[in-house]
């Protein structure tokens, strides 16, 4: 694809329209990206966009592990990519390089029964570092020092990655939490929970085995958080 307004609209189009096909969607640029919350998505040229669009057999309980692997993917790729960019990842779903944004991932879903289908979209900063946004970024030509990888290139080590952690999330839920745990940004650190407008601040303890995160709050007790935008105390 050329110019699109976003590779999650249109494999919901395509599916709207009964074109349900297991396939990855892919533009040079995006007119209206989106990440979670409905934020905006800034599509810098040289980067990839891209959507993993397919049947899910196991439903919407597998849809749910999907953010966690879809990240773990991301990071599995960078580790190929840009050896020894300390990679971590920022509740539920932010692949982060010293606090710093490399990827943004949106899980969508839809259909039911064998019509089931699910759109995984994957921004990865590959030439360039988005500009104007809530945090800072950083891109794959930055963590490696040189500009020989382009967003084709990454695309291909991508689809790779992302196969292993879906079949691992169709397997189990418990092998990639531990997975994800490994590199877990802020885990035994004061983080910052924003749920519905209200913030809760209390430590990232652990994951539950549904993904939730589980915050020790102050006066001790455990609070699970499914739904939320973490900061980490003294970050962005």
């Amino acid at each position: 694809m050329g110019v699109i307004d976003s590779t999650n609209t249109e494999a919901q189009r395509r599916a709207k329209a009964g074109h349900i096909e297991n396939c990855w969607l892919v533009a040079e640029s995006q007119t209206a990206g989106r990440g979670r919350l409905q934020r905006p998505w800034l599509s810098s040229s040289g980067n990839l966009f891209s959507s993993a669009f397919f049947r899910e057999p196991g439903g919407i309980s597998i849809a749910a592990r999907l953010p966690f692997a879809t990240a773990l993917a991301v990071s599995d790729m960078a580790a190929i990519i840009a050896p020894g960019a300390p990679v971590k990842l920022k509740w539920p779903n932010d692949a982060r390089v010293n606090q710093a944004k490399l990827s943004g991932i949106l899980i969508e879903t839809g259909g039911q029964g064998q019509d089931f289908w699910v759109v995984a979209g994957i921004g990865i900063n590959i030439a360039e570092c988005p500009e104007g946004t809530s945090q800072a970024t950083t891109c794959i030509h930055d963590l490696r020092g040189d500009t020989l990888i382009s967003a084709e290139d990454a695309l291909s080590v991508l689809r790779e990655t992302f196969a292993r952690r879906l079949e691992q999330a169709r397997q189990s839920f418990e092998p990639l939490r531990e997975d994800w745990l490994k590199v877990a940004e802020g885990l035994g650190e004061t983080v910052r929970v924003t749920v519905s407008d209200s913030p809760v601040e209390g430590v990232f303890e652990d994951m539950a085995p549904d993904g939730a995160l589980i915050l020790r709050l102050p006066n001790g007790e455990r609070q699970m958080i499914r739904a939320g935008d973490v900061s980490l105390i003294g970050r962005t």
